[in-house]
C-alpha cells in the first residue's frame, strides 16, 4: 500500500462520517431549506465566534467569495508573494473581481515583510492607484512550511489593517493545525479579523467543503456571490453531515500529525543529502531539498526524477517547485508509516547515488 505524504487533501472520510452522511436529513439549500448544511453553518460561526457561517464547495472558493465580498472593481488586495491566495487560486481576485493584487514579500516564517506592508496602502485620494480594500494572511501558511502566526501577529496585522480602514481576511484552510499548535481556541486566533476561510476536506478528513465565516452582513453578500460563481448547492448536507463530524472529532487529533511531521523531519535531518529546518516544523508540513555530493541543491529535474523514484518505492510526496520537496501528515499516517517512508528515502538516496 502506498504511503501517501503528498498533502492532507488525501484524507477519507471516517466510518462515522460515512453514517452521518447515510443518515443525512436533506433539503434544497439554495431556498436554504438544507437542515444539515443550516447546522454545519451554525456550527462553524459559534467554534469560530463569528455571527454567520456559509458552506462552499472549495476552500479556493472560499477564498473568491472573500475578495468578491469586501472589494469591489477597481479596489486592490493585498497578498504575500507566498500566499495560496496568488500563487494557487488562478488569480481569482483580479481575473473575476477586477481587484488588483498588491503583493508584499512573506518572510520564511510566513510573515509580512512589515516595511513593505505599511506602505501599500492606499486610500483613495490618489487618483492614479486602486486604493486598498482588503489585507489576505494565511495561517498555517503553506508555501512557508506550515509556519504559525499567533494570536498577536494576526491582532497586530489586523490592527494595522483597520487603521487604514482596510478589511482583512483570513486565508484559514489549516486554521485548526494553527490553534492547535498554539493551544488556544480558535475563536480567540480569529477574533480580530473580518471573515476567515476554512477547509473541512484537509487534515479534518471530510471529503469536500470549506467554510466562510464572518458578520452576518458580510456572509449575506458572500452567500450572493457565491450563486454568481455557481457554487449554490441543493441536497448538500449529504456531504454537510462529514463537516460536522469534522468539527466535533477530528479537531484534536491534528496534534497526532504535528508529532508525527516532527517525527519525519528529525529522520530526514540524519541524511546529510537532506536539507531541512527539522526544528522550525510547527504543523503538519515538512519542506525539504536534496543535495549532491557536492552540497550543491539538485536540479528541478533531478528531484522530479527523485519523487518518482521514491513512489516507485512506496511512497508519495510532492515537488514543491525549484528543488523543494513537501510532505504533508494526516489522518491515517502514524508512527509506523513515517518509520517506513524514510526506510524508503534512504533506499531512495542509495539507489540515486545521491
Amino acid at each position: 500500500m502506498l504511503i501517501d505524504l503528498r498533502s492532507d487533501t488525501v484524507t477519507h472520510p471516517t466510518q462515522e462520517m460515512r453514517e452521518a452522511m447515510y443518515r443525512a436529513e436533506v433539503g434544497d439549500d439554495v431556498y436554504d431549506e438544507d437542515p444539515t448544511i443550516n447546522h454545519l453553518q451554525e456550527l462553524a460561526a459559534e467554534i469560530t465566534g463569528k455571527e454567520a457561517a456559509l458552506f462552499v464547495p472549495s476552500g479556493t472558493m472560499g477564498n473568491l467569495l472573500a475578495n468578491l465580498t469586501h472589494a469591489g472593481r477597481r479596489e486592490a488586495i493585498i497578498v504575500g508573494s507566498e500566499s495560496h491566495i496568488y500563487n494557487y487560486e488562478a488569480g481569482g481576485p483580479s481575473t473575476l473581481g477586477g481587484s488588483p493584487m498588491y503583493v508584499v514579500p512573506n518572510e520564511a516564517d510566513g510573515t509580512l515583510n512589515r516595511p513593505k506592508l505599511e506602505a501599500s496602502f492606499i486610500d483613495d485620494s490618489d487618483p492614479h492607484s486602486a486604493p486598498t480594500a482588503l489585507l489576505c494572511i494565511e495561517n498555517t501558511h503553506n508555501r512557508c512550511g506550515g509556519k504559525v502566526l499567533s494570536v498577536e501577529q494576526v491582532n497586530e496585522l489586523a490592527r494595522l489593517a483597520h487603521s487604514h480602514n482596510t478589511r482583512i481576511h483570513m486565508d484559514g484552510a489549516r486554521v485548526f493545525n494553527a490553534a492547535v499548535a498554539l493551544q488556544v481556541p480558535v475563536k480567540e486566533l480569529v477574533a480580530e479579523v473580518d471573515s476567515v476561510m476554512f477547509c473541512l476536506s484537509k487534515g479534518l478528513c471530510a471529503p469536500v467543503g470549506s467554510m466562510l465565516v464572518g458578520s452576518k452582513g458580510f456572509i449575506r453578500g458572500a452567500y450572493r456571490n457565491r450563486k454568481l460563481v455557481g457554487g449554490g448547492m441543493r441536497q448538500a448536507g449529504i456531504i454537510a453531515a462529514a463537516g460536522i463530524v469534522a468539527l466535533q472529532k477530528m479537531v484534536d487529533r491534528l496534534a497526532e500529525d504535528h508529532e508525527n511531521s516532527k517525527r519525519l523531519a528529525q529522520g530526514l535531518a540524519d541524511f546529510p543529502q537532506i536539507e531541512i529546518d527539522s526544528a522550525g516544523v510547527a504543523t503538519n508540513i515538512v519542506i525539504f531539498s536534496l543535495l549532491k555530493n557536492d552540497r550543491q541543491p539538485l536540479s528541478h529535474a533531478e528531484t522530479l526524477n527523485f519523487v518518482q523514484k521514491l513512489q516507485e518505492q512506496g511512497v508519495r510526496i510532492s515537488d514543491f517547485g525549484g528543488n523543494l520537496i513537501r510532505a504533508v501528515t494526516h489522518n491515517g499516517i502514524g508512527a509506523e508509516e513515517i518509520d517506513k517512508a524514510l526506510a524508503a528515502i534512504r533506499r531512495t538516496l542509495i539507489e540515486m547515488h545521491i
